[in-house]
């Protein structure tokens, strides 16, 4: 899926929490419909069966409870993309990556393997750390291979590693360092690789055992003669980018842009930006992979990167004044084709059965907000699981959809009733969350403490429920304002 995700370590977050973010967006042409569920150990397949491409997978006989965002309906497979099992591990999947025909060439992609459709199914009921969801995608990568390219983050209360697909069978993995952000648009994006310590200790680095030796056999290595020191299995920096990554004109444009833009907001003043004398510009192939940021990260600060549609620059397509001919020339991160947003924190400060936080958001970024709600759950509020393919006011994915295209329509003016709505859902949210982790902590009992997290999701979706049919109610007013047959004389 064209996606994009940011990633951040537990010094980099304003509370301590890890935190990890994803826009699932469909291909041009398709808007892909989702629902917010948990999948019980009762409901979780042993035999395992792909629809895309008919890979059958046995799996163990103990799975654990997790949440999941599969498509509303799962016609063509699971598609569960964002979640949280029983344990307080997180999984996203994927960020579809680009490679190079070197890669692929010495590696080809498998046609009956694993892809997005599987990966949250196979790998995140099974995994109690995650470090251990990288060993066990990277097993699977290799035993099944992969139909395609793509970059999938694991997260607990301590760390956030991302791992990325190297042809059909290999794969590379890094721990975000704790005290920086990661970005990642839809290309290959670890930079550097400690390869030394990937192949051994494994501390911050992992990949394929056999990687060092596919490498060299396969000459992926495009670091000058007089800069290699040393075999390959003992590079601390291994330039990934050079050797797995894309080098296209299509980077420059659908790409390198959103990591500018997200890098910039994390950055301002570290770096020169724009102009002449820019260290780093929308075309860069060397934005780093990771940075430590000027302040701490706040999930508001990540919604309002993957909504992006390049604010402050000329390259807004909503651009009303100034020079406008750069307007729309690079992909928005917050675009029409936006299905959901999961942002999945584990807060530190907080016991370990209400640790975790999933913020989720449905269509189009630039025009919706998004709320937390406690993952360890058995069961998610209608208004967030009742989607289906039809058209209904009945739950947020379709309210969001409508809002969306109403307000792209009106934009100038439904902008402030959109800012006004996002404002009002997070604050309501955040006093709601405060107010129930102030209750789960003074409750004694287990049961009532599992039955408190389940109220308080049910009073954060009818608060969000109301806001969001009343902001529905004034975009619509906004556009119906605007149609060609308007007249402004009444008929009395």
């Amino acid at each position: 899926m064209p996606c994009t995700t940011i990633l951040v370590g537990k010094n980099a977050s304003y509370d301590g929490s890890t935190m990890m973010a994803r826009n699932e967006d469909s291909p041009s042409g398709i808007f892909t419909s989702k629902k917010f569920t948990v999948i019980n150990p009762k409901d979780q397949p042993r035999h395992y069966v792909s629809k895309i491409s008919k890979v059958e997978i046995e799996l163990p006989d103990n799975p654990m409870r997790y949440t999941s965002m599969p498509d509303a309906p799962s016609t063509q497979g699971v598609w569960g993309e964002a979640g949280i099992n029983e344990v307080n591990v997180a999984m996203s999947e994927t960020e579809t990556i680009t490679s190079n025909p070197r890669v692929l060439g010495a590696d080809p992609l498998v046609k009956g393997g694993i892809g997005e459709e599987d990966y949250l199914t196979i790998v995140l009921p099974y995994i109690h750390s995650a470090r251990e969801g990288v060993i066990r995608l990277g097993k699977l990568h290799e035993q099944f291979g992969t139909y395609e390219m793509n970059g999938i983050g694991f997260q607990d209360v301590d760390e956030v590693w991302w791992l990325e697909s190297i042809g059909g069978h290999h794969w590379i993995a890094k721990r975000v360092p704790d005290d920086e952000a990661v970005v990642m648009p839809n290309q290959q994006g670890i930079d550097f690789l400690d390869l030394a310590d990937a192949l051994g200790l494994g501390k911050d680095n992992l990949c394929s055992r056999d990687l060092a030796a596919f490498i060299e056999e396969n000459h992926l290595d495009l670091t000058l003669a007089e800069d290699r020191e040393g075999p390959v299995a003992e590079d601390t920096a291994f330039d990934c980018r050079s050797a797995f990554g894309s080098h296209d004109d299509a980077d420059h444009v659908y790409n390198t842009p959103r990591a500018w833009y997200m890098l910039r907001y994390l950055n301002p003043r570290t770096w020169v930006w724009e102009g002449a004398d820019a260290d780093y510009t929308p075309m860069s192939d060397d934005l780093p992979w990771c940075m430590v940021p000027e302040r701490k990260v706040t999930p508001e600060d990540i919604k309002y990167m993957l909504s992006s549609h390049y604010q402050g620059t000329p390259y807004d397509p909503y651009l009303s004044y100034g020079d406008k001919s750069a307007k729309g020339a690079y992909r928005s991160i917050g675009i029409n084709r936006n299905d959901f947003m999961a942002l999945l924190q584990m807060r530190p400060d907080q016991p370990e059965e209400s640790r975790a936080v999933e913020w989720v958001a449905y269509a189009s970024n630039a025009f919706n907000t998004m709320v937390p709600f406690y993952a360890n759950v058995e069961r998610t509020p209608e208004y967030l699981a009742n989607t289906t393919g039809t058209v209904s006011t009945d739950n947020f994915y379709w309210t969001s959809r409508l809002i969306a295209a109403m307000a792209d329509a009106s934009y100038n003016k439904s902008l402030f009733h959109l800012e006004r709505y996002e404002e009002a859902v997070l604050s309501a949210a955040r006093a709601l969350v405060n107010g129930y982790d102030a209750k789960l902590a003074a409750e004694p009992d287990a049961a009532s403490r599992a039955a408190l997290r389940e109220e308080a999701n049910t009073a954060i979706a009818a608060m969000l429920q109301e806001k969001a049919a009343d902001t529905l109610d004034k975009v619509l007013f906004e556009l119906s304002s605007q149609m060609k047959n308007a007249y402004s004389r009444s008929d009395a």
